[in-house]
């Protein structure tokens, strides 16, 4: 009996064990509340949205709806418009990213949208949480040397072409390169932005993405391509999009809106 009794505690011993690794090969995002005090040096209290109440919106009609449209009220939920969003942009990121969702592409319901029809003074970069309601990140990003100086408007898929690839990607893993800690990118659209991982556009912080630069020069510094970001928020936004999620790149380019089979 007191053999049984040991063997018994000894399992319970090591069930919290258990768990913790069991959670921890497949939670890639930490709580956005440990980014709290990041995301206030570089957004002030107006920039930053704060999240829903979701238990007071009627669940159970969502039931029957797609992805997609069942996360639309995300959008009048976090006043996104108020946030310089367009409900079109959001939009297409949605139907895109439910096709990746159904392929089986992405493991999260974080959503990264940029949007390239506005120029690089504005906070054009924004992560949303879509299932918690929350805006996690909104702040500037760079595109490519030769894609345009305040405004992109010139894409490519082409290595050593220096200018940013429109499109859907899924975020790979973080590592530490000649940019300091980056965030590899998959392309996932033939023709369009499939030439990203060959590229090595990827995220990462760089010194130019500052406010410094815009009043200077009237738009903040270029990359080779990739979609970078200011150095004090790239590591808190890299671990929260990291390994699986939907980044999207939006202009309003007919030759890529006529092209992208995400989008049909």
């Amino acid at each position: 009996m007191q053999q049984l009794k040991r063997k018994r505690l000894h399992r319970l011993a090591i069930l919290p064990v258990t768990i913790t690794a069991i959670l921890s090969m497949y939670s890639f995002a930490p709580p956005s509340h440990l980014f709290a005090d990041n995301l206030l040096s570089e957004m002030s209290v107006a920039e930053k949205s704060p999240a829903a109440d979701i238990s007071t919106f009627p669940l159970s009609t969502t039931d029957n709806l797609s992805f997609s449209e069942s996360k639309k009220f995300v959008y009048d939920s976090l006043q996104l418009e108020a946030m310089g969003l367009s409900r079109e942009v959001f939009e297409m990121a949605l139907h895109g990213m439910e096709k990746l969702k159904n392929a089986n592409l992405i493991n999260s319901d974080i959503l990264s949208i940029i949007d390239f029809s506005k120029s690089s003074t504005e906070k054009r970069l924004f992560v949303i949480d879509l299932d918690h309601y929350e805006l996690l990140f909104n702040t500037w990003v760079a595109h490519g040397r030769n894609s345009g100086e305040a405004w992109a408007n010139s894409f490519s898929n082409k290595p050593r072409s220096k200018k940013s690839s429109l499109g859907f990607y899924v975020t790979g893993p973080a590592y530490q390169g000649s940019n300091g800690y980056s965030l590899k990118l998959l392309g996932v659209e033939n023709g369009i932005n499939n030439n990203a991982f060959q590229r090595a556009i990827v995220v990462h912080g760089a010194d130019y993405v500052n406010a410094n630069y815009i009043n200077s020069q009237g738009y903040i510094g270029r990359s080779q391509g990739c979609p970078a970001v200011a150095p004090r928020i790239s590591r808190p936004l890299i671990n929260t999009i990291k390994e699986g999620t939907c980044l999207f790149i939006y202009h309003p380019s007919a030759s890529y809106l006529n092209q992208s089979t995400l989008l049909q």
